[in-house]
């Protein structure tokens, strides 16, 4: 007789983080059986949520595998939309022109509308993001290398 296992199998998901981070996909999602795991990632931190239908047990992993999407960014909602500048597109960004070179911009610095404020690669065409106007850096919220998603906060200015 087969003994059906209760709670979630903490290898599988540690397995599945691994794979988004050795493929730079950004959500995975796995079912098996009346279990599915979906593992996302926001910057450099793994999500797990357990869809709707899914038992409860199944969203309680180990916050050391599962840290809470709730802190990710409290202060978000009070950014005035007109200072902040979003991802036009998914990929990875970069903070400068080559590797070791000098960022493109940095926290207090202050730009002209159209001026180069970071890149981000896209199947693997290297794509300028202008700055819409011209004011005081006042937020960078990414790092350099780090996978971004379409309509992302990228950058602050004031």
């Amino acid at each position: 007789m087969a003994e059906t296992k209760k709670g979630i199998d903490q290898a599988l998901i540690r397995d599945l983080a691994n794979i988004l981070n050795d493929t730079d996909l950004t959500e995975i999602e796995v079912e098996q059986d009346d279990l599915r795991i979906r593992v996302s990632r926001a910057g450099n931190t793994h999500y797990v949520q357990a869809p709707i239908g899914v038992p409860a047990y199944a969203a309680a992993a180990s916050s050391a595998t599962a840290p809470q999407p709730a802190s990710a960014a409290p202060a978000a909602a009070v950014r005035n939309p007109a200072n902040t500048v979003n991802a036009p597109m998914v990929g990875t960004v970069y903070m400068a022109p080559a590797p070791g070179a000098r960022a493109f911009i940095e926290v207090g610095a202050t730009v002209k509308e159209g001026q180069t404020l970071l890149i981000i690669e896209a199947m693997k065409t290297m794509n300028q993001i202008p700055s819409p106007k011209s004011g005081k850096v006042t937020e960078i919220l990414v790092e350099d290398g780090q996978p971004v998603e379409y309509g992302q906060l990228l950058v602050v200015i004031e």
